[in-house]
């Protein structure tokens, strides 16, 4: 199918579009743009990791300041920055090298669909966890990130019955919001989070009464709208509601098995391990995802249960009735690397056999030799 983006939002039309014209005339012609997008990928991995390092709990920036070193935030600054400028051009320079290929849409949006967790979670470090006087707790970390999620799923569920991925306003600002609390953190310290700055509230109050309100008034009614709008215009690819709203049927029990294993579990598991359960649940919606966006790319319907919902359902279904007693945070451990193996080598699996079946290179412009 051929694709069809379309962004009104002012800030990436009038603002980020021009720089991003400016900065793709100094990209060499030979890199495949696969490389742009794998890159800014790799950057934020790579920042996430050394945040994670620096405070694995989430508790540093609360407990003593100045744990996480300043040039860690301005790192941060930095590869938020070249990620969202790679992600951006990408598709730019596939038209320019006129290699523009279902295997590049389907390999920018996947790993889209898992970078959108990890700038989430990366940004946690900077509010931190909440100590009784500031913070976010990590209840709210969880409906935060599920929130952002949710943006993203109803982005690709629309384009799955529309054919056209209408870019959510709340992108390109989710980026420069981002970048510029790194580079406040970097420069005036985390404190500037734990003071309030407005009436009593805090600086991470406004940014989530932000998204909530991004999300709940602007991205899902323009999704229905859009939806709706190709009904009158009878533009549906699916004819069915059972079949428009397929896509959604695993998204939601993912949604619900998670929360009931934080809601009942009697380990309290997120509070124990706050970064591990929001990782896994980023991993395990990016698999989710990118099923249904290969379904939309190849006019195929999705299966109605995603096979992680099945151990998944299992794991929490052990740790709430107390079967696994004071292994839960162990069990969570393996469970989360089984997926993020799973979800890298399913990954690869998918990246290989499309390049094999277009007869490209992931990484290089060469053109396949016919066997």
């Amino acid at each position: 199918s051929q694709y069809s983006a379309v962004d009104t939002n002012p800030l990436s039309v009038y603002i980020m579009q021009p720089i991003w014209n400016k900065i793709i005339k100094i990209v060499p012609l030979w890199i495949a743009p696969n490389l742009l997008t794998f890159s800014g990928f790799v950057m934020i991995l790579f920042n996430y990791f050394l945040i994670s390092f620096y405070d694995w709990d989430y508790t540093a920036s609360g407990t003593s300041p100045g744990l996480v070193p300043t040039w860690v935030w301005l790192f941060s600054a930095f590869t938020t920055f070249c990620a969202y400028a790679l992600d951006s051009i990408d598709g730019k320079h596939a038209r320019r090298t006129q290699s523009s290929t279902p295997l590049g849409e389907l390999f920018d949006h996947g790993l889209d669909s898992w970078a959108t967790s990890i700038f989430v979670l990366s940004f946690f470090s900077v509010c931190s966890r909440d100590n009784g006087k500031t913070g976010v707790s990590v209840y709210t970390m969880y409906i935060y990130l599920s929130i952002v999620l949710f943006n993203f799923m109803c982005s690709h569920w629309e384009k799955y019955n529309t054919g056209v991925l209408f870019l959510p306003w709340g992108y390109d600002i989710s980026q420069v919001v981002l970048i510029a609390a790194y580079l406040l953190t970097g420069a005036v310290g985390v404190e500037v989070w734990q003071k309030p700055f407005l009436f009593g509230y805090y600086i991470t109050d406004a940014l989530v009464i932000l998204l909530i309100g991004f999300s709940l008034f602007l991205s899902f009614p323009q999704t229905l709208y859009n939806i709706h709008r190709a009904h009158l215009k009878k533009t549906l690819k699916n004819d069915s509601l059972y079949e428009g709203l397929l896509p959604l049927v695993s998204p939601l029990l993912l949604f619900i098995l998670l929360t009931v294993w934080v809601v009942l579990s009697p380990g309290n598991i997120l509070a124990k391990q706050p970064r591990l359960f929001l990782w896994m649940v980023g991993v395990t919606f990016s698999n989710v995802i990118c099923k249904v966006i290969i379904c939309q790319m190849s006019s195929t319907r999705p299966e109605l249960f995603h096979w992680f919902l099945f151990p998944l359902a299992l794991v929490v279904y052990a740790a709430i009735s107390g079967l696994l007693g004071w292994t839960e945070e162990a069990v969570l451990a393996v469970f989360t690397a089984l997926v993020t193996a799973a979800h890298v080598h399913y990954g690869v699996c998918v990246g290989r056999q499309l390049s094999e079946h277009l007869n490209i290179y992931i990484f290089s412009l060469k053109k396949r030799v016919q066997e």
